[in-house]
């Protein structure tokens, strides 16, 4: 429901905080007091179009936030998530503040408990939390946009509307799939000679992965063969230019001839010579070994350059690098078996899509008999609603309407649309066609008390739905935003004493004026002077005793 409501610097009003409870809030008081100005103030924070004729005079800019008291279970919960806006409660309930602020230029922002959210985005959430039927803007039950989804909810039919929802993505997957192969296959078709050619080409080159940068490597190697070959030639030179095998070995001699009168002294050296003697041997034999290798491989440059080149040549022919052509020639292999095996593969395809799309129409036709069911029901409900709203001459029908087949979508094969008419022999329409602003207020309270607690809103706001009644008509519409306000939050905007008397709580807009200017102020009314707003209402200016002794009777009653 609605907790509270604050608006600063918005027309006439300065500054206002008020808090609301369940049941029945009523706001009185005279033509011009500003009444209206609450309403647009509420509009602005559910969403409405912004304008800069709404900031005060004088005012760098404009706020309202608007409160709401909701379950976890709530929708307006699951359409913030689906817009990646972390604002759900972490409790079984939770506030959701709504806030817009308008610039002075007529620019607004808007906010969901403090994020920044598209102007969309708050419409959509202010949809899901209240409806506002006034004199002009309609929402809620009279936006033709939600019929469909009112009527499934009045009806029970709303698992039903989820399980076509479901029927409708699987028959559309179906045939995306189906035409996605026939897309395919008739490529391949048209490019099968070519898929046959290039297949056989790569598979009789048989890259291997990786194996472009192994002989880039190779082929590196070999370019620079010659230098290692003149390093080898060089050291081996070196080698046995300064004879070193027989200079140790003659060194190991003369040291061992004498070794047993050195007594030992000559141990170090001798096994020094020795370790360097094989040492030298070992470099000797290595170094030859390299030249050997690096000999044997002098015929294999030729071949890698030629395996190398085949391979890049080939990656240019296709426009890919080297390293992707093993998955090419797999690609390139997977199209040619969906050419070999397509008609099958398209065929079942076909026998799915198919039974998708029969299950649809057999979801959707029976959600549709239903649907047509559940209208006459409302239609007959609503329209026993009607005459003692002063609306006895008026009819009121729920149209089911069949799509053509290209209409259909998501939410079934029907048009639901809510049709009236003011008089007997009038063609129906559209409800805010048809009747005036105070009619049109009527008709969605009778629809209202009808679908009871049907719809998320959790706030139902009506803007002088007793316009131009009185009487008997007056408190007709004060039993039914009653009876409505045991299921749902209900504050209406009123001219009529018998609909004030029954508000639970009681509001009065009058206009002030404060330092030169008029200002709108919203006070609560308690015992007497509750009693006298009513009198007040009930006569006019001059209140009476009658009409004081007549306020105490409606409060009595209520």
């Amino acid at each position: 429901m609605l907790r509270a409501l604050s608006i600063r610097r918005i027309v006439i009003v300065d500054a206002l905080d008020l808090e609301f409870d369940a049941g029945l809030m009523t706001l009185t008081g005279e033509t011009g007091a500003g009444k209206s100005i609450l309403l647009d103030s509420l509009g602005l924070a559910l969403g409405a179009r912004a304008d800069a004729g709404l900031v005060q005079p004088g005012a760098d800019g404009a706020s309202v936030t608007a409160t709401f008291d909701l379950l976890a279970s709530h929708p307006a919960w699951t359409i913030l998530a689906d817009a990646g806006v972390a604002a759900s409660p972490e409790t079984d309930s939770g506030l959701l503040l709504l806030r817009r602020a308008i610039g002075a230029d007529g620019r607004s922002r808007a906010f969901v408990n403090d994020l920044p959210v598209s102007v969309a985005l708050l419409k959509a959430v202010g949809d899901s939390v209240a409806e506002v039927h006034g004199q002009f803007e309609q929402h809620g039950l009279l936006n033709p946009a939600r019929h469909r989804e009112i009527l499934d909810a009045a009806g029970g039919l709303m698992a039903a509307a989820v399980r076509v929802q479901g029927c409708w993505a699987a028959w559309r997957a179906a045939a995306e799939a189906l035409a996605d192969a026939e897309t395919r296959a008739a490529a391949a078709r048209r490019d099968e000679d070519f898929l046959r050619h290039a297949t056989e080409e790569l598979r009789r080159l048989a890259v291997e992965p990786g194996e472009e940068e192994r002989l880039a490597d190779e082929r590196a190697f070999q370019m620079g063969r010659g230098r290692l070959i003149d390093a080898l030639n060089t050291a081996l030179k070196a080698m046995q230019d300064m004879n070193g095998a027989n200079a140790l070995a003659k060194s190991e001699r003369a040291l061992a001839r004498v070794a047993e009168a050195a007594e030992g002294r000559f141990d170090g050296a001798l096994a020094a010579l020795e370790r360097a003697s094989i040492e030298f041997g070992e470099a000797e034999r290595a170094l030859n070994d390299a030249a050997q290798a690096l000999e044997a491989d002098s015929g294999n440059q030729e071949m890698t350059e030629e395996r190398l080149f085949e391979i890049r040549d080939m990656a240019r022919k296709h426009n890919v690098p080297a390293g992707a052509l093993p998955e090419l020639l797999e690609k390139l292999e997977r199209d040619l078996d969906l050419i070999d095996r397509a008609d099958g593969q398209i065929a079942e395809l076909k026998i799915a899509a198919a039974a998708a799309e029969a299950e649809y129409k057999k979801t959707a036709e029976t959600l549709s008999k239903d649907r047509r069911a559940a209208a006459a029901t409302l239609a007959k409900a609503a329209m026993r609603e009607l005459p003692p709203l002063r609306l006895e001459r008026a009819e009121l029908v729920v149209e089911v309407e069949p799509l053509e087949p290209s209409g259909w979508g998501p939410s079934g094969m029907d048009r639901v649309r809510f049709l009236a008419r003011a008089n007997p022999g009038q063609a129906f329409g559209a409800m805010h066609k048809v009747a005036s602003g105070g009619e049109l207020a009527r008709f969605a309270l009778a629809l209202r008390v009808v679908l009871a607690a049907s719809g998320s809103a959790s706030a139902l706001v009506f803007d002088e739905v007793d316009a131009g009644v009185g009487g008997a008509t007056a408190a007709a519409v004060g039993e039914r935003l009653r009876r409505l306000s045991e299921t749902v939050q209900a504050l209406v905007v009123t001219h009529s004493p018998q609909v004030a008397a029954l508000g639970r709580r009681h509001f009065r807009v009058a206009k002030h004026e404060v330092e030169g200017r008029v200002a709108s102020t919203v006070t609560e009314l308690k015992g007497e002077a509750r009693r006298e707003e009513i009198a007040r209402m009930l006569s006019g200016a001059a209140v009476t005793a009658e009409a004081r002794a007549q306020a105490d009777r409606l409060l009595e009653e209520a």
